[in-house]
């Protein structure tokens, strides 16, 4: 039997990315989002039109997507309700954002000069993504503040210990990338940290006990 449910938030489980934008005073923020997905070499970057990292990404469309896996998820928490923008709406000052202009720091992550862009990737990440923003389309209902960012992705930084024999695979076995379902995280399919984001959206607590 199922029921009509109108959910709160409809995020079933995508790859957690922080992504690497340039300020207009040159230095490089850091976003993270978990509304990602790929093509070939073109990956589709879903985000609120009033982020830091959108208006970056407007004016200058270099980007770097560094992927996330479980081992930095305290590490991306302590950035989950931090913006790199002082301008903010009303709904992320009731979930507990606040402004951080300095997004590595405050994570404890270490900067390194990318190669083909003009931003900072994440040393920490075990996969980097270069490349450039290409279209940026409004989605939802007229006047929504949802776009969808286009990027074509000019190069990948991948940690050795992930790849085949044959370096053009990743081996799937290996990589194993936290995953944002329902604002939570996730790791190999369990509840990896306690997220801060949950707790900002108001999200009931995880049954942890509750069998299935």
């Amino acid at each position: 039997m199922k029921r009509i449910v109108e959910p709160k938030v409809l995020y079933f489980g995508t790859p957690v990315v922080l992504i690497s934008s340039r300020n207009p005073d040159g230095t490089t923020n850091l976003g993270p989002m978990s509304s990602a997905w790929w093509l070939g070499y073109t990956a589709m970057l879903g985000m609120s039109a009033g982020s830091q990292t959108v208006r970056n990404l407007t004016e200058r469309p270099d980007c770097v997507l560094n992927l996330v896996d479980p081992d930095m998820v305290a590490a991306l928490d302590r950035i989950a309700l931090l913006t790199g923008s002082r301008e903010m709406s009303d709904a992320k000052w009731a979930r507990g954002y606040r402004y951080e202009p300095d997004k590595f720091a405050a994570a404890g992550l270490t900067r390194t000069p990318a190669e083909l862009v003009e931003v900072d990737l994440v040393h920490e990440s075990p996969i980097n993504l270069e490349g450039r923003i290409e279209a940026i389309h409004p989605i939802g209902e007229p006047g929504s503040n949802l776009r969808a960012l286009e990027m074509t992705i000019h190069r990948v930084h991948v940690r050795e210990d992930l790849l085949m024999a044959n370096e053009r695979y990743i081996d799937p076995l290996r990589w194993d990338p936290l995953i944002m379902k329902f604002t939570e995280y996730f790791a190999g399919g369990t509840p990896a940290y306690e997220s801060s984001l949950a707790r900002g959206w108001q999200m009931p607590p995880l049954q942890l006990d509750k069998q299935v």
